[in-house]
């Protein structure tokens, strides 16, 4: 049986180039995202089947009722891949900003991960084999001054996934869950530069750690030893430096 993969946040990216690894591996893809013509586009583009949902993730119910509606049109889900969020440089703490970014980043985020936890703890053919990852974000490891709720919500992102990896092992199912943390990745949600690798380069990592079911992954993988030494740097060092 061809493996199926939906893609939630699949019009630009991190999520688009992932898309395109993907079906170049043999997925048929379903394409999640508020822009539905150039999900169309993207999908037209791929070399195996797709399937296109218009999904806004801060709508939660509609969201929610779309993904399993995407899952159901599709031969087969085995892959959800959370890559929907948002980062806005935000120093003077407007409430819009902060609230938007916790609607895509926190709430989004969870309504689509416990629809796919459901989806496959409750369909028998796909919970021996069911595989969820969340894109989040080495800033998840360091508040930051000048995006703080990104950085928070990138925190919740991962937390939440280990979360999900502990209460799995007293559990009939057997859902693998993948946190991704990238570091400083070409598009438009980039705060940075240094490091800064391509979406394709990104998807190119991402898809070995889908294929090698890691637990955690890091984007590129030198980032691991920049998490490793802010979680062990001194607080009055890491004001100076965020």
């Amino acid at each position: 049986m061809t493996d199926g993969a939906i893609i939630v946040g699949a019009s630009s990216g991190i999520g688009e180039a992932l898309a395109r690894r993907l079906a170049a591996e043999g997925y048929e893809i379903g394409l999640a995202a508020r822009r539905t013509e150039r999900l169309q586009s993207i999908g037209a583009e791929l070399p195996t089947k797709s399937y296109v949902a218009t999904m806004d993730v801060t709508d939660v119910d509609d969201a929610r009722d779309g993904f399993f509606e995407l899952a159901e049109a599709m031969t087969a889900v085995d892959l959800v891949v959370i890559s929907a969020g948002i980062a806005t440089v935000n120093r003077d703490l407007e409430w819009e900003p902060e609230r938007r970014t916790i609607d895509v980043n926190v709430r989004g985020f969870t309504a689509i991960a416990t629809a796919a936890m459901e989806y496959f703890e409750d369909t028998p053919e796909h919970a021996s084999d069911g595989h969820l990852v969340g894109i989040s974000s080495v800033a998840a490891h360091i508040g930051n001054g000048d995006a703080p709720a990104y950085s928070a919500s990138k925190a919740y992102v991962s937390t939440y996934l280990e979360g999900l990896r502990y209460r799995g092992d007293d559990r009939d199912a057997d859902v693998t869950i993948t946190t991704i943390e990238p570091g400083f990745v070409d598009t438009k949600l980039s705060l940075g530069g240094f490091w800064e690798c391509s979406p394709e380069t990104a998807a190119e990592q991402i898809a070995r750690a889908i294929r090698k079911e890691r637990d955690h992954a890091y984007v590129t993988r030198r980032w691991r030893a920049i998490a490793w030494l802010v979680n062990l740097a001194p607080e009055w060092l890491l004001r100076r430096l965020f």
